[in-house]
């Protein structure tokens, strides 16, 4: 490669300059489901998004054998830390909210300061890849719990993301998290328009995970799984787009909608056709 040809970005750098974008921002911000900006869990077809991702994150908490006023919690792919106000005012848990965009993040911090949280909730610009915290030991207290929803996928070297999970989770520290993946049995080359429109080579699996987490030293706990949530989110997200398109473009540039649409019919498509996987992940760190 010649000296004045740009590195091609790697998938999380990808991801902090889509999320970064205005665009984006006002996207996920007003129709995504504003503070938990995950898949959600819905009991009605016709259920708010909101209501639905924020049941998602009380569902995660619960899954978690211990969680408390003394619990050390780290979130990786924080978002607008929806996730971590709840954790802190149920819970009055201390979060390290860690998050590639820094445009969310901003979001994130007045969010908190309005819930009057900000004490309990730090936010930290970095990348899961490389987590600025130092390895559990013996002398150095880690984390009791990590925390991650729908994040991973952005990185394409998800085994050093869950590598890195582990080296701070202090040992009985429990993993929970959640993220799209591709069914076990999913043919190849079927999901390659999902693949373009979020920039990725690949999606990980239920196996992948489960292996991956058994190699490192983590005991897989528990796999709930929910793919049925995730086509009825990616719906639920298509039917408010639509809804909304003619205000939407007056914010945005109606590419981006236009391309949103499209990707969202995709993301339903595979799901009604066995190709993706959803669902909580609960590892323990032996």
């Amino acid at each position: 490669m010649h000296s004045n040809e740009a590195m091609p970005l790697s998938a999380v750098e990808t991801a902090r300059n889509y999320y970064n974008s205005e665009d984006a921002d006002t996207f996920y911000s007003q129709v995504w489901g504003g503070e938990d900006i995950h898949i959600g869990f819905y009991t009605a077809a016709d259920e708010p998004i909101s209501t639905a991702s924020y049941r998602t994150v009380v569902t995660m908490a619960e899954r978690l054998p211990k969680l408390g006023t003394n619990s050390h919690i780290l979130d990786i792919g924080s978002g607008y830390c929806g996730a971590a106000r709840y954790l802190a005012k149920t819970y009055d848990a201390k979060i390290n909210a860690l998050n590639l965009s820094e445009v969310e993040n901003q979001r994130a911090r007045e969010l908190n300061d309005a819930a009057g949280l900000s004490q309990n909730i730090e936010v930290i610009d970095g990348s899961f890849e490389q987590i600025p915290f130092p390895t559990a030991s013996e002398s150095e207290k880690g984390f009791d719990i990590l925390w991650s929803q729908d994040a991973i996928l952005h990185s394409d070297n998800r085994e050093q993301v869950l590598s890195e999970a582990f080296r701070v989770l202090n040992p009985g520290g429990y993993f929970v998290f959640t993220d799209p993946m591709q069914a076990d049995d999913c043919p190849e080359g079927v999901l390659q328009h999902i693949l373009d429109r979020i920039h990725l080579s690949s999606l990980g699996s239920p196996s992948f995970y489960r292996t991956v987490a058994e190699q490192l030293g983590f005991e897989v706990v528990d796999y709930e799984d929910h793919t049925n949530q995730l086509i009825n989110h990616y719906q639920r997200v298509l039917e408010e787009t639509e809804k909304y398109t003619p205000d939407l473009e007056k914010k945005i540039d109606p590419q981006y909608v236009a391309r949103m649409k499209a990707g969202l019919k995709h993301w339903i498509a595979g799901g009604k056709a066995g190709h993706l996987a959803w669902g909580i992940f609960l590892l323990r760190k032996v």
